[in-house]
């Protein structure tokens, strides 16, 4: 029965990606591409090349954590929309701490930048979760919203406060060496992804293997008889939006200290590294081992497109597409778990 459910989870995970690609592929050959060619050059140069695999698992890593924040609210169905704003906060801080503080040891500063941007997303986190255990507020609504006035909020400060007046652009501060990931030789990876790895591990160990995890998937499929067996709902909506805003912040501190090094209006990028890890959370079935394998893919799409661009005459916004009919199709359950049960069921009463 397990294993059933793997495969249907799995199933309904790999078919949008097929179609999605497909589709990918007949949009090429209209406007003159070769599919089979795109592909192999996206694939290649992305994961089969050192610097291409290295550039790709750099962008994975904060994906990795956005994608671990979304899961660990959605799989307990609670909705918590609010990751890029907790992850643009964590990272606007971190930077703000990296640059302002005086010089120190390396690992104190980095510490501290981590230290900052967990409390930060957690914070951010704690407003709608307060006010949907004590006033039964819908979190999606509040975290949606808090997401652009946290956007707002923070180009205030930077083209204000904290603004940098000798750049020639809009952008706080560069933050210190001390508070910089140094890269691995001459690729752009740094010691954030190893960290990204370690969280994921003390995540999958958190959701599959403990009593929190335990519960949070009992919450997700039937919140009335978990009540009923005697959980404190409350208390554990409130612990899951925490975890979820400190891995927030985590990647925002993470994206800062070893790619951005300073806050700019783009930090985060289009559409974002907090909604891209809502597709990667629904792309990895909301398990850990799942947002990994989707982070890397996702990630490998992201660095593959400027080599279609280089190397093909296709543009690289194929790559929007295809990620734009991947979320519309994840959109549909293929195969429903009930059908499967129905139709077993079915064929033991002929029998």
């Amino acid at each position: 029965m397990r294993n059933r459910k793997l495969l249907i989870a799995v199933s309904n995970s790999v078919f949008p990606v097929i179609l999605a690609f497909v589709l990918g592929g007949i949009i090429i050959l209209m406007i003159g591409g070769n599919p089979i060619e795109t592909y192999g050059i996206l694939i290649k140069k992305s994961l089969f090349t050192a610097r291409g695999f290295t550039n790709t698992l750099h962008y994975a890593g904060p994906l990795i954590l956005t994608g671990l924040a979304i899961a660990v609210t959605f799989k307990a169905k609670v909705y918590n929309m609010g990751v890029e704003g907790q992850m643009l906060l964590g990272g606007f801080f971190a930077g703000i701490a990296g640059a302002y503080l005086p010089e120190m040891s390396p690992i104190l500063h980095k510490t501290i930048c981590f230290a900052v941007a967990i409390v930060c997303g957690m914070i951010f986190a704690m407003i709608p979760a307060i006010l949907k255990v004590k006033c039964h507020v819908n979190e999606m609504v509040v975290t949606l919203m808090l997401n652009y006035a946290m956007i707002k909020t923070l180009e205030f400060l930077t083209t204000g406060v904290f603004r940098d007046r000798s750049a020639g652009y809009v952008a706080t501060p560069t933050i210190k060496d001390g508070a910089m990931f140094q890269r691995f030789g001459s690729s752009r990876m740094t010691m954030f992804f190893i960290i990204s790895l370690i969280l994921l591990a003390v995540m999958y160990i958190l959701m599959e293997k403990s009593k929190l995890g335990y519960e949070i998937t009992a919450i997700g499929k039937n919140p009335e008889f978990a009540e009923a067996t005697g959980m404190r709902m409350g208390r554990k909506i409130i612990i899951m939006m925490l975890i979820s805003g400190a891995l927030s912040g985590i990647a925002g501190a993470g994206w800062m200290m070893s790619d951005q090094f300073k806050y700019t209006l783009s930090f985060s990028a289009n559409p974002g590294l907090g909604w891209e890890g809502m597709l990667i959370a629904l792309l990895g079935g909301h398990s850990p081992m799942g947002v990994f394998i989707a982070s890397v893919f996702y990630a490998a799409l992201k660095t593959g497109s400027d080599s279609i661009n280089m190397y093909t005459s296709v543009p690289k916004e194929i790559v929007s597409i295809i990620q734009g009919l991947i979320i519309l199709f994840l959109a549909v359950r293929f195969i429903k778990e009930h059908t499967q049960v129905f139709a077993r069921t079915k064929k033991g009463e002929e029998a």
